[in-house]
């Protein structure tokens, strides 16, 4: 008889689980950095989830979108909801679709079928002037004769707004994003961060609902993108406004994002938030693009007491949790996020979530350490160990024998 197990029937109480974390391991997914005072009042952890409530509408939907340049299909059959003061992440791979369904968005391109609906209205067939959106381009496309104020306000005078409520509008920007000493500098005289700003600054100062940010911060090094995604949230937090924004950088997303929409091939994967999409991803991609991960192949020998055991293809033993329901004898691969995993040179107790192997490679980062294990088997598996002590010498080397394990709630069944 076929055993199923239901995901509702799990708890860690059921399943003999345990709430501790690898041993020294750094915890937190992509993105971890320097942490808030406070929530961010557009983040799930502050409460902040529309998209669970139906009593909400969407401010913008994607209602079975589909755009073709010729017999390629870009983005196919794309529904989506996007709610107001969402901070949304489009991520995925070159080519996946992503910049596309924004353009769509902004106007610029039209799709082949479905439609673009924005706070109720359908505005498939407007030109992007008559969207209550707002674009910055990954090259900011500054306009190298304007001074930062005369960028920022451009836009505003193509509308024909009064000079004084420009001046004002302009200024209130410029002191948001703090550019006010560089009002009378031209584009070439401000640095690639200042550009950024500038753009941004030019992007907010028409007030527009929504605005768009197509890989907004490629072309900063990486200290500078990292200080740049929290002053987007700053700046996304203080206006209010629903920022989306496209990117391929799976540590961005995971930083600014209050959820995310993981594109492949023009279709979407999954749509969660970060900390879902992280540790409860739905397929392998997922996994594998979502973070570095482990993923052993076995099939199902047991379920019961909340639990499923896997007979592993490298004649190991692994017992965890399930996301969905799985069937004895069915195939399956486990996922392990390389900062659940122990390594010591003592073998563990028990024989259940157990590897051995000798240290292949060792990447030292400063305040984690890689260590890739090789087992018996031939496969690779990484796992991460918290660098705490302040001393470089490290008490396992290449070429060690170590030994592998992890919780039983530590590793992810996916079945796809």
């Amino acid at each position: 008889m076929r055993q199923f197990l239901s995901p509702s029937k799990l708890s860690p109480k059921d399943c003999g689980m345990t709430v501790a974390t690898a041993s020294g391991a750094k915890q937190g997914g992509p993105g971890a950095g320097p942490q808030r005072a406070g929530p961010r009042t557009a983040a799930p952890q502050s409460g902040f989830a529309p998209w669970k409530d139906p009593a909400k509408s969407p401010i913008v939907r994607f209602e079975n979108v589909t755009k073709k340049f010729d017999d390629f299909a870009a983005v196919k059959t794309v529904t989506l909801d996007i709610f107001e003061r969402e901070f949304f992440a489009l991520l995925g791979p070159s080519g996946c679709g992503k910049s596309t369904l924004l353009r769509m968005l902004a106007g610029f391109e039209r799709p082949t079928e479905g439609r673009t609906i924005v706070a109720g209205q359908d505005i498939t067939d407007l030109p992007p002037y008559e969207r209550p959106v707002n674009m910055m381009f990954q090259s900011y496309a500054l306009f190298p004769h304007m001074t930062v104020e005369g960028n920022i306000g451009f836009g505003l005078r193509q509308e024909g707004m009064a000079k004084d409520k420009i001046a004002a509008r302009v200024d209130e920007a410029m002191a948001m994003l703090e550019l006010r000493p560089f009002a009378k500098r031209k584009p070439n005289q401000l640095s690639g961060g200042q550009q950024q700003r500038v753009a941004l600054a030019r992007a907010i100062a028409k007030k527009p609902r929504i605005v768009l940010l197509d890989e907004p911060l490629g072309a900063l090094d990486k200290k500078l993108r990292q200080q740049a995604q929290f002053e987007l949230m700053r700046i996304q937090e203080t206006t209010g406004t629903t920022f989306i924004i496209v990117t391929h950088d799976q540590e961005e997303a995971m930083t600014v994002a209050s959820r995310i929409a993981v594109m492949d091939k023009g279709e979407l994967v999954q749509v969660a938030t970060p900390g879902d999409i992280y540790e409860n991803p739905k397929t392998r991609y997922i996994a594998g693009f979502i973070g570095d991960v482990n993923v052993f192949e076995g099939k199902v020998s047991a379920v019961s007491d909340g639990c499923v055991e896997i007979d592993a293809n490298d004649g190991y033993k692994f017992k965890t949790r399930s996301s969905e329901p799985v069937a004895v004898g069915q195939q399956v691969w486990l996922a392990l996020r390389p900062e659940k995993i122990r390594i010591a040179h003592e073998q563990p107790a028990s024989p259940i979530n157990a590897i051995p192997g000798k240290v292949e490679d060792i990447g030292y980062l400063g305040s984690i350490s890689h260590y890739h294990v090789r087992t018996a088997p031939g496969e690779r598996v990484t796992a991460l160990r918290a660098n705490a002590a302040h001393a470089v010498e490290r008490t396992i080397n290449w070429d060690e024998n170590v030994w592998l394990d992890w919780p039983v709630d530590a590793g992810v069944v996916l079945t796809r």
